[in-house]
């Protein structure tokens, strides 16, 4: 006792150190004074002479003791762990609450069954029987609820893993293509999750883990990428300068400017593309602000140097028997 007291105060000492620290104080706390008592009577019988009956009913009690003993630490260790991942993942007041207490439940019935079995294997009890009629249940109820316990241990993987938390934006893929929205509730079968055009969208947890997510969570930097198209009436020093003047629209809206340049002839339009950077901690609205803002400088620019945007246009051309163009205005002799 009083070597546990000396852990105990060992370990609360440390206790705001680290998450081992932690658990270490947990399992001193959860040593049993029974288990003490029995540990000290087994060491006391195997170094003195006492009758024979005396020691086998230590030892007797000895193995349930410690059997139990170490059952109640591993099941402080297991549940502890789990609790303090799903606190750091801020499952508490969502729906994994309800799937923590149903992990703590199925833990302990896991860990005291085969505490239970060892030790009446250990009391000389033939626990072949047994054992094969909790393999075959347990077989049955894993067919029976196999889609139960997918998602539960989904909301398990969810707990230590963290692929996403309550409030994260993430995307997924669904039915109807991808679908991007806020986590509302991480259930113990299911996740909730208010997409972009405002409807609820509820997926089981294996089927969500299954795919590929993205989580825009802590999201900082948006690259947007500008196409443009200007007339083939464009000058040539102009068009040589369309790159810089894009590059001095982003840098002067305070903006990272990645390249800009030419990028082909198109059917009417000579074609330009740009990528630039907006780092915000705001979301993805002041992202558009900035792309807009560029946007907008770069077509007061280009009105102002004269450069005109291209849309898409088509001539026509009337043609003569003999494959001569026949213009629509009549010709004009030249002036004497």
């Amino acid at each position: 006792m009083a070597l546990r007291s000396a852990l105990k105060r060992f370990a609360a000492a440390r206790k705001g150190t680290g998450t081992w620290q932690v658990i270490a104080c947990e399992l001193i706390g959860r040593t049993a004074l029974w288990f003490i008592v029995v540990l000290a009577a087994q060491l006391v019988v195997r170094f003195m002479t006492v009758p024979e009956g005396v020691a086998a009913t230590v030892h007797f009690l000895f193995v349930i003791a410690a059997t139990l003993q170490a059952a109640i630490w591993l099941r402080t260790l297991v549940v502890d762990l789990v609790e303090r991942r799903a606190r750091a993942g801020g499952a508490h007041g969502t729906g994994l609450g309800s799937a923590v207490q149903i992990i703590r439940l199925l833990v302990s019935v896991a860990i005291f069954a085969v505490a239970a079995i060892l030790v009446l294997d250990n009391l000389g009890v033939n626990v072949t029987g047994l054992i094969a009629g909790l393999g075959v249940g347990g077989i049955a109820i894993g067919l029976a609820a196999q889609g139960i316990f997918s998602d539960l241990f989904a909301a398990l993987s969810i707990i230590f893993d963290r692929p996403f938390r309550v409030g994260d934006s993430i995307s997924y893929q669904g039915k109807e293509g991808p679908v991007r929205g806020t986590v509302q509730e991480i259930g113990l079968k299911s996740t909730r999750i208010r997409a972009e055009t405002g409807e609820l969208r509820i997926i089981g947890n294996a089927k969500l883990l299954e795919q590929e997510l993205t989580n825009f969570a802590g999201r900082t930097i948006y690259r947007h990428t500008l196409k443009l198209g200007v007339t083939y009436q464009t000058p040539a020093d102009l068009a040589d300068a369309i790159p810089d003047l894009m590059e001095a629209e982003v840098e002067r809206a305070g903006h990272r400017f990645i390249r800009a340049g030419f990028v082909g002839f198109g059917a009417s339009s000579l074609d330009y593309d740009l990528e630039f950077e907006v780092e915000t901690d705001d979301g993805r609205d002041e992202a558009q602000r900035g792309l807009q803002q560029v946007a907008l400088a770069i077509f007061r620019t280009f009105n102002d140097r004269g450069i005109d945007f291209a849309y898409p246009t088509q001539l026509n051309l009337t043609a003569a028997p003999d494959g001569k163009p026949v213009m629509p205005w009549p010709e004009q002799e030249a002036a004497e």
